[in-house]
């Protein structure tokens, strides 16, 4: 393990320039896809990200460039990236390591803002220049000029086509194809446009530094319907209604957006059944039902 962080040390002073001799490397909890530790030379700190999985490399080259791209915007803070490779076989991902905690009221208000302000960056597509992933399952991001199509296939169609494969059949699919077919009913008078998502906005992905700024971390960017990230902040809770009001203050909601949100979160839902089993298949199917009931 010795040469394995001696290659991590090496990478991040060819990549910063600076001095640096790895004194203490600390295992951090919290995460369920990566190992996470917090290395010292007892001046600086690093956040590092190990997986040895296969694809893991990949799936950090993609972290890297989501989190630059959402820092490119000046809209909301996120670690800074320092570098990323592998050694020894694990991959690993450098980051600036960033003390936080929870935030308070006006720490959420601003929050709000700054991912209004966030979702204001747009793109002539939805998709992204790369796929990635969301926890570790592949999202495909290919670019498309309708977002409903891109929804149906390399969204709602891609996770359901994975839980097939993982042997959840049977009404699951037939509700899916359904569904599928049906979605532009969740769309009438509403037509999104391609913006910079988070794409992976649950609680457990927000903090806030000790001076009360807001921070976003472990995204799964591409640009789409600003509607999703709102959709999963209510998910599984964990912000406040000033968060919200905020947010609507700067960019107000469509009325229509309670149906999709529930379509928006049953992506989630389907990948939580793909990435922990079967727990999560009755919630999947009662979303798939409801969904059909409000289409009629």
């Amino acid at each position: 393990m010795s040469d394995f962080w001696g290659v991590i040390e090496q990478h991040i002073r060819a990549t910063t320039g600076e001095p640096l001799q790895i004194g203490r490397h600390q295992p951090l909890g919290g995460g369920c896809i990566n190992q996470a530790w917090r290395a010292s030379d007892g001046k600086r700190d690093y956040f590092v990200k190990v997986n040895a999985a296969a694809g893991a490399l990949s799936m950090f080259a993609a972290e890297a460039a989501g989190l630059a791209e959402l820092a490119e915007t000046a809209t909301v803070r996120v670690p800074k990236p320092i570098c990323h490779g592998s050694a020894e076989g694990p991959a690993y991902l450098v980051l600036e390591y960033l003390p936080l905690q929870g935030g308070d009221a006006l720490a959420m208000e601003t929050l709000g803002r700054q991912l209004a302000a966030l979702h204001q960056q747009r793109r002539p597509y939805f998709g992204w220049h790369r796929d990635n992933t969301i926890g570790s399952t592949p999202q495909p991001n290919g670019r498309h000029e309708q977002w409903i199509t891109f929804w149906r296939e390399r969204r709602l169609g891609f996770q359901l086509q994975l839980a097939a494969t993982n042997g959840h059949g049977g009404a699951l699919q037939r509700a899916g194809e359904q569904l599928s077919a049906r979605l532009a009913g969740l769309f009438v008078g509403y037509q999104p446009s391609p913006v910079l998502l988070h794409g992976d906005l649950w609680g457990g992905n927000v903090g806030c530094t000790a001076g009360g700024e807001p921070v976003m971390f472990d995204p799964a960017v591409y640009y789409g319907d600003h509607e999703t990230d709102l959709a999963m902040t209510e998910l599984f809770g964990g912000f406040s209604e000033r968060f919200y009001a905020a947010y609507r203050e700067a960019l107000p909601m469509d009325c229509g957006y309670p149906g999709r949100r529930t379509l928006y979160n049953l992506y989630h839902i389907l990948n939580h059944l793909n990435l922990f089993g079967a727990s999560y298949r009755h919630q999947a199917e009662a979303m798939l039902t409801q969904l059909l009931a409000e289409l009629g």
